[in-house]
């Protein structure tokens, strides 16, 4: 295969576009009110059911660092990275079964609220912050960036351009049509991107044939050793830790997985927008069904390129400065490679509608927290119309930052590292103060203020610390090439992967968290009882209500997810 890039011939070009005008429309026509209230603009009238919620989880989480991450990933370091998407059911079904009765029954409208009637309204607003840091810096900016890259590398689009165009046309429909306009959006975008990625993955499996394989016994001998293997090892045939053995996949990935799926607002948004409880319960549970599929439409292409490139079909260009391949070459690659012409043009679209949804769900998670918990907490008589406004007029602020932010996102090594190494600086102190607030009730205010100062703060000495550029000016000339940073590198720092980090943060945090709720007044029991359950498995017990109860349910979920991992150890 000659270059990475190919110009989008006029098929693609008109597919591309239709695609981005449409949506845009749609989204306008289904959300815009022009005298919207608060609650139809940020929750959509509290008015989803759990296919749209579920629907609008998924595609708020999967954006194009996950279809380019994911491929790379694949083909690097084999179907293990699928581990952040299967134990994602997990957390998926602790925020439908332990943590949304308490959001519906005490009918907030952000998370940040919600730890205000837990604890005091100091933990609101630390927690605004990092929700709107966290959309800003991971959701959207990082999000952006990596889609920039995409379109630069195969499309041949400057990278300014695509940042632009795509924010413009999302932001437009965005601020316009509230959460309602996103959500059904995003039911669209699930069906394109999932299809999208389907085609890559059927269309790679038929290509194997192509070189003489023609059963799962000859891919797998074709493929390296491990690269089937969802669960690798402690230690690695050196002695070292591995990053994603076992161990460090169980420990670690629950610390980001309760951060990320059950108390930040771009997520959980959809959940708060429910018509009912059980909507509210089963929509993140659907969600979790459809996570298990980007083990086989995302992963699965990466671990086929590996193989079509040792085969010489497909060409990879080298990484800058080194001998090994580009990994985050390999999804334009096999589209390259894969794809017909007219067809090339929907994928992009799916890509566009990756990047868009995600960032969308963060625009709007991010102008809900600004209205509701800064302006309306310090407002209360401000009328819905002018909330509503400064919502519209604050997601247009968000992006403009956002766009600005984007292009930095060269100053990180990988981009799947980078979005799931910034949020180990605080999501250890947040899981530790939501988790035990809502399964202790003797946590107290004073306890979660002081783990989430003093455990973000630890978070952040690490982060630091552990910059390959700031360890390499601690050792001068003696850091080797690859060096990865003083705390994980195995040769010259401490080797410990940051996926085993968390795990240590969280055992400060919850240390904290113990020592000073015990060491503290209790809180008024009467009304910690209204946002606490009264014993760790409560949510476990009543009567079940047929089939579709959510305990039967995530019951089903585990059950698949369990089966899929003794396949596939």
């Amino acid at each position: 295969m000659g270059s990475m890039n190919w110009s989008m011939n006029w098929i693609d070009t008109t597919v591309l576009a239709t695609y981005l005008i449409g949506i845009t429309l749609f989204g306008i026509w289904v959300g815009f009110r022009r005298n919207a209230s608060s609650e139809q603009y940020f929750l959509a009238n509290k008015s989803l059911g759990w296919f749209t919620i579920g629907a609008a989880v998924f595609t708020s989480n999967i954006s194009t660092i996950h279809l380019v991450g994911l491929a790379a990933s694949g083909a690097k370091d084999g179907m293990v990275i699928g581990n952040f998407e299967w134990m994602a059911c997990f957390t998926l079904m602790l925020l439908g079964l332990v943590f949304a009765p308490f959001y519906i029954k005490s009918r907030v409208s952000t998370l940040p609220e919600f730890m205000e009637r837990r604890y005091c309204p100091q933990a609101r607003t630390f927690l605004a912050v990092i929700g709107l840091l966290g959309a800003l810096l991971i959701h959207i900016g990082i999000s952006l960036f990596a889609a920039a890259k995409l379109f630069e590398s195969f499309l041949g689009v400057p990278m300014l351009f695509t940042i632009v165009v795509l924010s413009l046309f999302t932001v437009t429909y965005t601020a316009l049509g509230g959460l309602k306009a996103v959500v059904m959006t995003e039911n669209i975008q699930v069906c394109l991107l999932l299809g999208g990625a389907l085609l890559i993955t059927v269309r790679g499996l038929l290509a194997l044939g192509g070189v003489g394989i023609h059963d799962l016994a000859q891919f797998q001998a074709a493929a390296r050793p491990d690269q089937f293997s969802m669960l690798r090892p402690v230690f690695d045939g050196a002695g070292r830790l591995n990053g994603y053995s076992w161990l460090a996949v169980l420990l670690g990935y629950p610390i980001l997985g309760i951060w990320y799926w059950c108390a930040d607002q771009t997520h959980v948004q959809r959940v708060l927008a429910a018509k009912n409880l059980k909507a509210a319960q089963n929509g993140p549970l659907f969600a979790g069904f459809l996570k298990i599929s980007p083990v086989f439409l995302m992963v699965l292409p990466g671990v086929i390129g590996s193989v079509l490139w040792t085969k010489g079909v497909i060409h990879l260009p080298l990484a800058a400065g080194s001998n090994v391949p580009d990994y985050n070459t390999m999804l334009p690659a096999l589209i390259n490679f894969l794809v017909p012409v007219g067809l090339k043009g929907l994928l992009a679209a799916s890509m566009a509608a990756a990047l868009m949804s995600c960032m969308a769900a963060a625009l709007n998670s991010c102008a809900t927290l600004i209205s509701m918990d800064i302006v309306k907490r310090h407002s209360p008589a401000m009328d819905d119309s002018r909330v509503v406004r400064i919502g519209r007029i604050t997601t247009g602020a968000i992006m403009l930052l956002a766009m600005l932010w984007s292009t930095q996102g060269n100053q990180f090594g990988t981009i799947f590292e980078a979005i799931n190494k910034i949020p180990m600086t605080f999501a250890p102190a947040v899981t530790t103060v939501f988790l035990l607030g809502i399964l202790w009730k003797r946590g107290t205010s004073q306890a979660a203020m002081a783990t989430l100062y003093i455990g973000s703060l630890v978070g952040i000495v690490y982060f630091v610390s552990d910059l390959p550029g700031v360890g390499r000016w601690v050792l001068g000339a003696g850091a080797h090439a690859n060096f990865s940073g003083l705390v994980t590198d195995p040769v010259q720092g401490w080797g410990i992967p940051f996926m085993l980090v968390g795990p240590l943060l969280t055992i400060v945090c919850a240390g904290i968290y113990v020592i000073v709720s015990l060491s503290t007044r209790a809180m008024n029991q009467a009304e910690v009882r209204e946002v606490c359950w009264d014993h760790p498995l409560s949510f476990l017990r009543g009567r079940l209500r047929g089939a579709s109860d959510p305990r039967v349910v995530a019951l089903a979920l585990a059950t698949i997810v369990l089966s899929l991992y003794a396949i596939m150890r």
